[in-house]
């Protein structure tokens, strides 16, 4: 049994029926072994979890063009993470969880450091620009998640007739017209406007 064999087992868990029903016991089930042979490869669900997340994130593909421009190599990186992490979105808070000990988040931020410096970010204002960045792509991935647009909320939110939110109720009617990859294309795109402003101050 590999690794590969048990992040595999654990994703097929987690995407047939949530991060929830994901355990030791679960994955030994889903591997046709026990519990206890379980552990002569792991330590525990939370070994479990980390190898999760590679098999997830080893689909973002952090090579670039060579002679791509910086705010380029940001967005084509941020959206490798998004596909990579949306096919299977119940990981979305594995990846929050253990972004700081993932070696394939690493890389990432390591990309999206290369292209600030490049841009001429460096010292607090690159931390800035990073932090924001990241907060960013891990927001969308969980507000896609968790309150997609449109989905069953916005729905909810369009039809309500109280007078006292009539932009809210406007917007989510707006909302439905808007796509996923719109929000998140669109989005990223304003981030890194503001981020592009820093160098002018």
């Amino acid at each position: 049994m590999t690794d590969a064999d048990i992040a595999a087992a654990a994703l097929k868990v987690i995407d047939r029926e949530g991060i929830g029903a994901m355990s030791m016991r679960t994955v030994a089930q889903e591997l046709g072994t026990g519990t206890m042979s379980l552990y002569r490869y792991v330590n525990g669900r939370d070994d479990i979890e980390k190898l999760v997340v590679e098999r997830v994130l080893v689909a973002v593909d952090t090579s670039l063009p060579a002679n791509a421009q910086w705010r380029a190599r940001i967005t084509m990186i941020a959206e490798r993470i998004r596909d990579a992490v949306g096919t299977h979105s119940e990981v979305v808070s594995l990846v929050m969880w253990y972004h700081h000990s993932s070696p394939t988040v690493k890389r990432c931020t390591e990309v999206f450091l290369r292209a600030l410096t490049d841009a001429g970010f460096h010292g607090k204002t690159r931390v800035i620009a990073l932090r924001t960045l990241i907060a960013f792509v891990n927001g969308m991935l969980v507000s896609q998640h968790y309150g997609p647009l449109p989905g069953p909320e916005t729905v909810v939110l369009a039809r309500m007739k109280d007078p006292e939110f009539p932009l809210m109720a406007e917007t989510a009617r707006d909302a439905q017209r808007v796509t996923s990859l719109e929000e998140f294309r669109k989005g990223l795109a304003v981030v890194v406007d503001g981020i592009e402003a820093m160098l002018e101050k």
